[in-house]
């Protein structure tokens, strides 16, 4: 059982949908981006999804790829990544962190190297949106192997066929993309998201956690209320790079936490 199982776990017993969020690692400085990611529990944060800043992130949209511009010209690295990890974890032993992005600074890195650093660090999770199952051997079954889970992603263009190949080693959750396109594109809707969340619970026992498209308390409410949860990425980087205080941000995302709460 990871923290990821157990906090999902707890939440089922308590009736309780998922609140995720999405932070990017070293946006706007690495000390801010800190401060942000340690006030995410406080909020009403579940689990929390931590970007790996890239230079070439094909799926994010504008605001996610500013966000990791920001992060990379002061100087964000993969060791201060795994560091904010560390001193998160020096104060939170319980909430869940999932690691985010793509595979080529993990593959320089060396699989190896990145699965020990990370797993010693207190990564708990990883979501690497451009590795398909076709290549699990790289990477998902290395991971597992080390104790973390594999999150994969469903989208509204994953057919029957697919699904299960999407699903084989996939642990932890079913992060349903909403919308198709990059991310903070278009609105999700609810009643559009049901029958898709429906279709994949079918498939598998894991929870379906629902991302892409989703802003507001309100959404999120309407989102949580179909699917186990529901992920804010898109809006919460918005206020970062707004220049909004952490203070200002936490406060934010403790009304999505709340919306997703109450559904």
């Amino acid at each position: 059982m990871t923290r990821i199982d157990d906090t999902f776990a707890r939440l089922r017993a308590e009736g309780k949908k998922a609140f995720v969020a999405y932070v990017m690692g070293g946006d706007p400085d690495a000390a801010t981006s800190l401060q942000v990611m340690q006030g995410l529990p406080g909020a009403g944060v579940d689990v929390i999804e931590l970007g790996m800043p890239f230079t070439d992130p094909m799926a994010d949209g504008p605001t996610i790829q500013a966000a990791g511009q920001r992060a990379l010209e002061k100087g964000m690295t993969m060791d201060k990544t795994l560091a904010m990890v560390r001193a998160f974890r020096a104060g939170d032993q319980k909430t869940p962190i999932v690691l985010m992005g793509y595979y080529n600074p993990i593959y320089s890195r060396g699989v190896d190297r990145f699965l020990v650093e990370a797993t010693e660090a207190g990564v708990d999770g990883l979501i690497v949106v451009d590795l398909p199952p076709e290549e699990d051997a790289e990477l998902c079954i290395p991971a597992q192997k080390a104790g973390l889970n594999f999150i994969r992603l469903a989208t509204p263009t994953t057919d029957a066929k697919r699904l299960p190949k999407v699903l084989q080693n996939t642990s932890g959750f079913v992060y349903y993309v909403s919308v198709t396109g990059i991310t903070g594109a278009a609105a999700a809707v609810a009643t559009e998201v049901a029958p898709e969340v429906a279709r994949i619970k079918r498939s598998t026992d894991l929870p379906v956690i629902v991302g892409f498209g989703i802003t507001t308390p309100e959404a999120a409410k309407g989102i949580a209320s179909v699917a186990d949860g529901c992920v804010v990425g898109s809006a919460i980087v918005k206020r970062i790079g707004e220049g909004q205080t952490p203070a200002e941000v936490l406060a934010f995302v403790a009304t999505l936490a709340a919306g997703a709460h109450s559904a």
